[in-house]
């Protein structure tokens, strides 16, 4: 036993002497490589271990960081570029109203979090660009501070980062010097935008997964320790946080992921100390804490998410009917499972959930200019049809007439392939459609369908419909055979031209109240053409029915929806962009996007070149190094016995990685992409370009700075130093500052930079003379008066690409009695204090020139100030011709409230009678 002892005391001496011979990868031989899967030359950066010193520096780079960012965090004072989309969720949020997103919900929970606790009410809109927040009263620099804060966070993390892949404290002090003064994350982390909560979570999974891997690399002595356990969880919860903000966390895990098929990989190979029972649990525990967590993590903010939004809003008809039962004032009574002739129903589209089949007491402008067939979003009196059989039932003395002859007797069952009439019941006319073009989509292949007829007229064979019962889509066998609420999917088949009911997501001009078009198509697609009941009366139809209503999703069923139609809307965003970029063009970084623009001031974001392109040549300079090391290895070079050579291409070929897997997918996608896209891979870059620098000058004996620190520490200040003067030369585009034609002209390096230097003035001081632009429009109209609001032709204006015509908004108010009619002053002062006031807003669109001339075409190849971005709602777009579509796309009326008054603002004709759309005289075609 003594012998043994002793044996045992001296292997681990040795063991202890091999590690501790090669401190932070210094060892330039193959001696002292470790027995088990600890890595060669790899020593404790335990972050929680580092000297007073650098905690001490640490705290001085984040006190300066939050100097940079929250500089004139108030400036500016009005809307800028994506606050449209995101302040305006977080509106929503206060409010219950559920609205769709492309992205999960995580940074804008927290957006709303601050806003609220500031005292934000949900009130104001966020609607326009360039929208004053101070009249109003809006936190918007609370809601600004949380990404603000996020993007200083960002400084500290990649210090502790750089620390612990080894790297000095002067060179990971650099790093956060390039992250603090970098112009592109600086402006994007000063605004209520989604970008600088995904960094700081892309940057916290990469500093815990770093720490966890060096605590794997240490070998078996450190596995399933306190420390181990810690990092391996933290990188978990870091990818949920990740990917709970953006879906581009996918890619942070898709990083994390292959790392870590890389450490198993290793670990299975080392037969001497990790046994199989070793090796599952070893697996196990990576499974649980970098999937099982951060999926729990995902689902748990929908659950927050859904709880949040309970209210019906613009983003519910994007979802399914089911869906939308779950919400307040949608879910509906049980009704009668059994629809039968006589049955007074509700028939709602089944593909673009746009709606309920519908009538209203308005004709079609051209074409047969008979009553309109529409889909309208929101349960209405106009959506009731009654279901007749193409003829009447027989009574002991003839046919029974009259609407009510299906009300007695037995219930008939309306069958797959019965002829129907469809009888609205609030106009009195029918169902009907006819060889006549529709007035939008004026393809051959579809025919109008309107609603003609009158009380007491029989109609004619242009009103039959045919049920055809689509069994794959329809719910049990019973609803296979006959008609079921909600249960069956079903298509009306028109008798005389063959042509099926049809609706996509082309919406009706103002004349159609923006509601969506209905039409009859000979080639539709089949989703487009499919229907079901969902209301059903009918008095023979008692309380002793059977009852059917929507089935409960549950969570699960609500959260993998919303994720296939977050999936699909994305997917579809593949509309151009005034100010879209694509990936190869971000590295070199050939353009930049244009926020905001107000008062001859001007936010574009644009990275700081130095930062950029130094970052961008660290990629380049791993890229060579691994080519010729492979061509080298496979030439039999021994190159990898080089403990500092196999060094850097693990740690920093890790970082690429990381800046691979957040770059090129992008590559594979063809929706709209900015240049915003790129910050998380510009992140790595950066890591990349301090290790590089670090191997470079601490490391490689070969260049000889290694023993010659003061000349890394002056490349290091000589690089900051550039890197300051260059953030201060574009910083005004980064702040908003006041600045000169000539300043900006300078520093216009590419011509593909295309911030407007035409905004500003020659000279500072012209500032001071102009004056500062009207917070608002004044709030005060006639009452039924409308107010047009428009403001001097430089006031809230984003600027387009230089060289293009520019959109301004044109602020005034007009004042116009219940008629319509303009009055005057004298007229105006008359009415005041004796009617209560009225404000509408509405918005018209002036494109100018460059020299502020009107264009009255407007502007060439452009879609007018700051079009929508495109990771936020969609909205369908009118246009005669428009190819069907299958997708399911947000309706054409978003508010119930808007296409009431709509609606109600034309009186019916004949004190509310219905007026016939033809003479009965007159041929139907």
């Amino acid at each position: 036993m003594a012998h043994k002892d002793v044996l045992l005391q001296e292997g681990a001496k040795e063991k202890a002497s091999n590690r501790s011979s090669t401190p932070n990868g210094t060892a330039d031989s193959t001696e002292g490589r470790p027995r088990d899967y600890s890595s060669h030359g790899v020593t404790d950066n335990d972050i929680f271990m580092l000297p007073g010193s650098d905690f001490q520096l640490l705290g001085l780079l984040t006190t300066v960081a939050a100097l940079v960012r929250l500089f004139r965090i108030y400036q500016p004072s009005s809307v800028v570029f994506d606050e449209v989309h995101f302040g305006g969720f977080a509106s929503k949020y206060i409010k219950g109203k559920f609205f769709m997103d492309v992205h999960p919900p995580l940074a804008k929970l927290l957006l709303t979090l601050a806003g609220w606790l500031a005292g934000f009410d949900g009130e104001f809109d966020f609607k326009d660009i360039g929208k004053d927040y101070v009249e109003p009263g809006v936190p918007y620099v609370a809601m600004r501070l949380l990404p603000a804060l996020m993007g200083v966070m960002t400084v500290p993390t990649i210090f502790l980062t750089l620390k612990a892949t080894g790297c000095r404290t002067v060179t990971a002090a650099m790093g956060a010097g390039l992250i603090i003064f970098e112009n592109g994350l600086l402006a994007q982390s000063r605004l209520i935008l989604l970008d600088s909560p995904l960094i700081i979570f892309t940057a916290f999974t990469a500093l815990a997964w770093t720490c966890f891997t060096n605590q794997h690399e240490l070998g078996p002595d450190k596995a399933f320790d306190a420390s181990w356990w810690f990092w391996l969880v933290a990188t978990g919860l870091g990818l949920g946080a990740t990917v709970s903000v953006k879906w581009v966390g996918l890619f942070t895990i898709a990083w994390v992921g292959s790392l870590t098929v890389v450490q198993l990989w290793v670990l299975l190979g080392d037969t001497a100390t990790v046994t199989p029972r070793k090796w599952f649990k070893h697996f196990l525990a990576r499974f649980f804490c970098l999937v099982v967590i951060p999926l729990t993590f995902y689902l748990g903010l929908f659950a927050i998410h859904f709880i949040c939004l309970v209210n019906p809003g613009d983003g519910d008809g994007f979802m399914s009917s089911e869906f939308q039962a779950t919400l307040n004032s949608k879910a509906m009574q049980d009704v009668p499972a059994n629809v039968v002739l006589g049955s007074r129903v509700s028939i709602r589209h089944h593909n673009t959930h746009g709606g309920y089949l519908h009538s209203h007491n308005h004709m079609y402008p051209t074409g047969s200019k008979q009553q309109q067939i529409t889909l309208y979003p929101h349960k209405d009196e106009n959506n009731m049809w009654l279901l007749e059989n193409q003829t009447q039932p027989d009574g002991t003395d003839g046919p029974v007439a009259g609407l009510n002859a299906w009300d007695t007797g037995e219930p008939v069952p309306i069958r797959d392939g019965t002829i129907l009439r469809l009888y609205h019941v609030v106009t009195d006319r029918r169902l009907h459609s006819h060889d006549v073009r529709p007035p939008v989509s004026e393809a051959d292949w579809q025919n109008e369908v309107s609603a003609y007829g009158y009380e007491g007229f029989d109609g004619d064979a242009n009103d039959f419909f045919r049920v055809d019962i689509i069994k794959s889509l329809s719910d049990g066998a019973a609803a296979k055979e006959h008609l079921r609420t909600i249960e069956t999917k079903f298509r009306l088949v028109h008798i005389m031209t063959g042509c099926a009911l049809f609706s996509h997501k082309v919406k009706l001009p103002d004349w159609g109240f923006d509601q969506q078009e209905v039409t009859c198509a000979k080639q539709g697609t089949l989703p487009n053409s499919i229907w079901y009941i969902e209301q059903n009366e009918h008095p023979l139809l008692g309380a002793d029915a059977e009852k059917v209503n929507y089935k409960n999703p549950g969570f699960l069923g609500k959260f993998w929806e919303l994720q296939k139609v977050m999936w699909t809307t994305n997917a579809g965003l593949v509309e151009s962009h005034a100010w879209d970029s694509r990936p190869p063009s971000w590295p070199v970084l050939r353009r930049g996007i244009n926020f905001w623009g107000k008062d001859r001031r001007q936010i574009y974001l644009i990275g700081n070149p130095v930062i950029w392109w130094s970052s961008t040549a660290a990629i380049g300079v791993y890229g060579v190094f691994k080519a010729l090391s492979v061509l080298r290895w496979q030439r039999g070079f021994r190159d990898y016995d080089n403990v500092n050579f196999k060094r850097f291409d693990y740690e920093i070929g890790s970082t690429v990685l990381g800046w691979a897997f957040h770059y090129f997918p992008f590559f594979l996608m063809q929706r709209q992409l900015f240049l915003h896209h790129y910050f998380p891979a510009l992140y790595f870059a950066i890591m990349a370009l301090c290790q590089v620098y670090d191997f470079a000058t601490n490391r490689i004996s070969v260049l000889g700075l290694r023993d010659r620190p003061a000349v890394g520490r002056s490349g290091i200040a000589a690089l900051l130093a550039v890197s300051v003067l260059v953030f201060t030369l574009y910083a005004p585009l980064s702040y908003g500052n006041q600045w000169t034609q000539s300043a900006c002209n300078k520093v216009r390096l590419l011509e593909t930079w295309d911030f407007d230097c035409s905004v500003f003035p020659g000279e500072l001081s012209e500032y001071a003379a102009a004056p500062s632009s009207a917070g608002s429009a004044a709030q005060t109209a006639a009452p039924i008066a409308s107010a047009l609001n428009e403001k001097s032709p430089d006031i809230n204006v984003t600027p387009r690409p230089a060289g293009e015509a520019s959109i301004s908004h044109v602020e005034k108010v007009e004042y116009r009695d219940q008629d319509g009619n303009i009055l005057d002053e004298e007229q105006v002062k008359e009415l005041e204090g004796k009617v209560s006031f009225e404000t509408r807003y509405e918005t018209r669109t002036k494109v100018i020139d460059s020299e502020g001339k009107e264009i009255a075409d407007g502007p060439v190849g452009g879609d007018g100030v700051a079009p929508p971005h495109p990771d936020i709602e969609r909205l369908p777009e009118t246009a005669a011709g428009q190819p069907d579509d299958d997708g399911r796309v947000k309706p054409a009326t978003a508010f119930a409230d808007n296409d009431i008054h709509k609606e109600k603002s034309v009186d019916k004709a004949d004190d509310g009678k219905p007026r016939p759309a033809s003479e009965p005289s007159e041929a139907t075609r």
